[in-house]
C-alpha cells in the first residue's frame, strides 16, 4: 500500500480576524519572519514525503499561486545582480519533484465541502489535510505530519493530530473521545465539535493536521448541510469512525494558532528569535523591553 503522498490545503477562507491586512491578501500568506504561512506547511508536508499540494482556492487567493509559481522577472533580476543566495530561495520555495494543484471552490461552504472539492484529484488514496493558520513547530525533531505519516504507515487507517488543553478553553476544539487514555496514539470512539467544558468527553483537542482514507468522501456526500449550508469535516469522521478505525495522535511540538493575533505574534517572536539574520539583535531588543517594563511596575 502506499503512503501519503497528496495533501489538500483548504486556503479558500476569508481570514476576517486579520482584518484589513487580509482584505485583498490572503491570510495564509501572512509572514513570520521572512516566510508566509503556507510555506511553512507546504515544508512540512514536503518534509513528510508529500509530492502532490492541493489547494482549495477561492476569490482573492492568487497570491498563494503567484508565490509557488516560477518569478521570471525576479529571478533574472536576482541573476543579474549576482544576488546567488536569494535566488536559490526564491527557485526552492516548491522542490522541483512536488506538483501544486489548484481547485477554485466557488462557495465556502465549511471544512468539509473544501476537502470534498479535493476528491477527483486525490482520487482512492490515503491523504493529508493541512490548516496553515496552526503552525506546528517540533524544533529537532520530525515535523508533525511526518510523525503522523509513520503513524499510518502502521496502522493503515485515518490519524488525527491532538493535543491536550485547558478544559476551559475545549469549546474552541474539536474534542475526540478514545479507548484509553495512555499512550500518544489512541483509538478513537468519538468525536464533538466545540463542547462546553463541563460536556466535553476529554480535554483532547484536534488541530489542523489529518490523514484520511478516501472513505471519507462517501461521508462527506452523505452529510446533511448544517447552518449555511456549511459541510463540517468533524461531522463526517464522527461518521467514518463507525465503520472503520480512526487514531488520535497527540503528536510531539509545539502549536501556534496564527489565525488569532495572539498566536501569530507569539509564532513571530519565537521563529525570530531562532533566525540567523535578526536572532542576536532580536533577542537583546527583546531582552531590554522586558527590562524597562519591568522598571515601570516598580
Amino acid at each position: 500500500m502506499k503512503s501519503v503522498t497528496k495533501v489538500v490545503f483548504p486556503v479558500a477562507g476569508m481570514g476576517t480576524r486579520f482584518l484589513p491586512a487580509t482584505k485583498a491578501s490572503p491570510k495564509e500568506m501572512l509572514p513570520v519572519v521572512d516566510k508566509p504561512l503556507i510555506q511553512y506547511a507546504v515544508e512540512e508536508a514536503v518534509a513528510a514525503g508529500v509530492t502532490d499540494l492541493i489547494f482549495i482556492t477561492g476569490r482573492t487567493k492568487r497570491a498563494i499561486e503567484d508565490h509557488f509559481d516560477k518569478a521570471y522577472e525576479l529571478e533574472t533580476e536576482l541573476e543579474a545582480r549576482g544576488k546567488q543566495a536569494l535566488l536559490d530561495v526564491v527557485r526552492n520555495t516548491v522542490p522541483s519533484h512536488v506538483n501544486c494543484i489548484y481547485i477554485r471552490q466557488s462557495e465556502a461552504l465549511g471544512l468539509g465541502h473544501a476537502v470534498l472539492c479535493a476528491a477527483p484529484v486525490v482520487g482512492d488514496e490515503a491523504f493529508a489535510v493541512m490548516l496553515a493558520d496552526d503552525l506546528l513547530d517540533n524544533l529537532g525533531g520530525d515535523p508533525v505530519l511526518k510523525q503522523m505519516v509513520g503513524v499510518y504507515n502502521y496502522h493503515r487507517c485515518s490519524v488525527l493530530g491532538t493535543m491536550n488543553v485547558p478544559r476551559e478553553e475545549t469549546k474552541a476544539y474539536g474534542i475526540v473521545s478514545t479507548e484509553n487514555q495512555e499512550g500518544t496514539v489512541q483509538r478513537m470512539t468519538g468525536i464533538v465539535e466545540k463542547p462546553e467544558p463541563d460536556q466535553a468527553p476529554t480535554t483532547q483537542a484536534v488541530v489542523g493536521r489529518y490523514i484520511l482514507t478516501p472513505r471519507i468522501f462517501d461521508h462527506l456526500r452523505n452529510l446533511t448541510p448544517g447552518a449555511g449550508g456549511e459541510l463540517q469535516l468533524t461531522d463526517a469522521i464522527a461518521s467514518l469512525l463507525k465503520e472503520e478505525a480512526v487514531l488520535a495522535h497527540q503528536y510531539e511540538g509545539v502549536r501556534y494558532d496564527c489565525g488569532s493575533k495572539l498566536g501569530y505574534l507569539k509564532a513571530t517572536v519565537e521563529f525570530g528569535l531562532r533566525h540567523p539574520e535578526v536572532k542576536k539583535e532580536f533577542g537583546a531588543y527583546l531582552g531590554e523591553r522586558a527590562g524597562k517594563a519591568v522598571k515601570k511596575k516598580k
